[in-house]
C-alpha cells in the first residue's frame, strides 16, 4: 500500500471510530521505526456492543473506499480487535485491555498524528 493510500485509510478509520463515539483515538505514524505498517490507529470502546460497532464501521467505511483488510483478529471477543490493512493496522480495545497492553506507550517512538494532519 502506498503511503498516500495509508494516510487516506487512517483518516477513514478515525472518522468511522469517532462516529461510533470511540474513546481516546490515537494515530501513530510508525513507518520510520518499523516495517509493520505506516500507521497504527488505536481506539477504545466502553463495552462489547460498542467495540463491535466500531470494528464494523471501520470495515464498512474502508470497503466503501475500496480497501479490504488483509486479516481481522479477535473480532467479537470484545477486548481487542485487530484489523490489518498492511499499511494501516487498527487496534480496537476495551478500556481495560488498552491499559494492559499499552500500545500507545510501546510505540511512543512513533509520531502521533492528528486527523487534520492526515487530511492535509
Amino acid at each position: 500500500m502506498e503511503k498516500e493510500e495509508s494516510r487516506q485509510l487512517a483518516a477513514i478509520a478515525v472518522r468511522a471510530l469517532e462516529e461510533k463515539k470511540a474513546v481516546n483515538v490515537e494515530v501513530i505514524e510508525i513507518d520510520e521505526i518499523s516495517p509493520l505498517a505506516d500507521y497504527f490507529v488505536i481506539a477504545s470502546g466502553t463495552n462489547l456492543s460498542q467495540t463491535d460497532a466500531m470494528s464494523d464501521a471501520v470495515q464498512q467505511k474502508a470497503a466503501e473506499a475500496g480497501f479490504v483488510p488483509d486479516h481481522v483478529e479477535g473480532h467479537r471477543n470484545g477486548n481487542w480487535t485487530l484489523i490489518d490493512y498492511k499499511g494501516v493496522v487498527i487496534h480496537i480495545f476495551d478500556e481495560e485491555a488498552r491499559e494492559f497492553y499499552a500500545l500507545d506507550h510501546l510505540w511512543r517512538d512513533g509520531k502521533k498524528v492528528t486527523l487534520e494532519e492526515l487530511t492535509q
